[in-house]
């Protein structure tokens, strides 16, 4: 079956599409050649033999065998880099779920993926959570009890949410831009429970550029859930998510994101994996944009505010495997060195190896480590202190490797135009 049949056969659904796709492959093994997980481990065989070549064998009544599934980190270049458009991670994500049907999804996958609730319930009382996860001893004794790595790079909960700031403290304090022209901010799990100074970074930025920014309602995009196999909990926060979202949609509203896999699961994830292909889907899919493609738009149009403040500045920039899935260049990097003074060296390497929860466990923080090691050892070799990436968890990842502090695009930004936006910022 040619790719331009399975695409135009309307009545396939677009995981059915996917699936289908396996017979695309003609076993080039440029997936395996370009796998990040592959290289560094004999327990993921690559991406062709779990994915297309093993799908050829499932039966959509039985369920999975191929355990070597789970050490797949679901970061996508096997899809990416596929020349005749097989659906590589994506046969594979549903792969798994079937997996974790025959036997119980472990209770730490279950609290791995729920982000939102461990911010829900870390964040008011921070100070306490934070030295619980900082404490050598306590995370020795997870590694023990729940198989969490002892030195993975959990992030620190802010007792002030980016919610909580913009309702209370922004809303209040007069400053809050009232505009006719209105964007929708998508915030995710991390801004609001575990670094807030980025969500109001890119408030602050766009606001300076004339925007009256909504923060609507929302739960975690489902990315953490559909990582660790629940794929009914990942479709039930999609559809309150869309539910959410769409009436801005209609009203021509873009929705924007500083979280690379939360706007990937808008744009993609919530169609393409977890088969939700309504109407509403498909048009807050068109309306999301990363806020560093949005305001590139807008610079394009000559409608971004150029008033940057030099910055003598040169910084390692590391693009994350998920932003590549957007397939919308390196708009950060165009942004970035608008700021006159910023010089931004792409670091050419694959992955950091967290893929969201995949770093945190026990059996996979090595292999995550080692996948990282390439892009760790260039940040080391450019002396900067500071280094910049879309994606949070791969923020988390470099620090704790590199000890580098890391920021996001829309912080250098901010800095540039002299925006204030917390204690989370950076001093050049």
């Amino acid at each position: 079956m040619s790719i331009e049949n399975i695409q135009d056969d309307f009545n396939l659904s677009i995981w059915e599409q996917a699936q289908y796709t396996a017979d695309l492959c003609i076993k080039c093994n440029i997936c395996t050649s370009h796998c990040p997980v592959h290289r560094v481990t004999d327990l993921f065989p690559g991406p062709k033999f779990v994915g297309p070549q093993a799908q050829r064998f499932r039966s959509p009544h039985e369920i999975s065998v191929d355990e070597s599934l789970d050490y797949c980190s679901g970061c996508g270049v096997c899809t990416m880099v596929c020349p005749h458009g097989v659906k590589v991670m994506e046969m594979n994500a549903k792969a798994r779920a079937k997996l974790y049907r025959r036997k119980s999804i472990p209770w730490r996958n279950r609290l791995l993926g729920r982000s939102e609730l461990l911010g829900m319930l870390g964040s008011p009382f921070a100070p306490l959570a934070n030295f619980m996860f900082t404490n050598p001893f306590i995370r020795w004794l997870t590694e023990q009890v729940m198989g969490i790595h002892r030195h993975a790079p959990m992030p620190l909960f802010s007792w002030e949410t980016f919610r909580g700031w913009y309702r209370g403290v922004h809303q209040k304090s007069g400053r809050r831009l009232v505009s006719d022209k209105k964007v929708v901010f998508f915030h995710g799990c991390s801004a609001n429970y575990y670094e807030p100074h980025v969500g109001k970074a890119a408030v602050a930025v766009l606001e300076h550029n004339g925007f009256e920014v909504i923060v609507p309602k929302q739960v975690c995009c489902g990315l953490p859930m559909l990582s660790n196999a629940e794929f009914d909990a990942a479709r039930k926060n999609a559809c309150k998510n869309i539910k959410s979202l769409v009436k801005y949609a209609r009203q021509g509203y873009k929705i924007v994101g500083a979280s690379t896999s939360c706007t990937l699961s808008l744009k993609s994830d919530y169609r393409h994996i977890l088969d939700i292909d309504t109407e509403d889907a498909r048009l807050v899919a068109h309306q999301t944009y990363d806020i560093s493609e949005f305001l590139l738009e807008l610079a394009e149009a000559g409608q971004l505010k150029t008033d940057f403040q030099p910055l003598p500045v040169s910084l390692p920039y590391h693009l994350p495997c998920q932003l590549r899935a957007h397939n919308m260049g390196l708009p950060a990097i165009d942004l970035m060195e608008l700021i006159p003074g910023v010089i931004i060296k792409h670091v050419q390497a694959d992955c950091c190896g967290i893929a969201g929860t995949y770093g945190y466990k026990k059996e996979k923080y090595q292999i995550a480590m080692d996948v990282g090691r390439p892009l760790f050892d260039q940040i080391k070799q450019s002396g900067s202190a500071v280094a910049i990436c879309d994606s949070e968890t791969c923020r988390w990842q470099i620090a704790h490797a590199t000890g580098v502090k890391m920021i996001h695009p829309v912080e250098l930004l901010a800095q540039a135009y002299g925006l204030a936006y917390g204690k989370g910022g950076w001093d050049v």
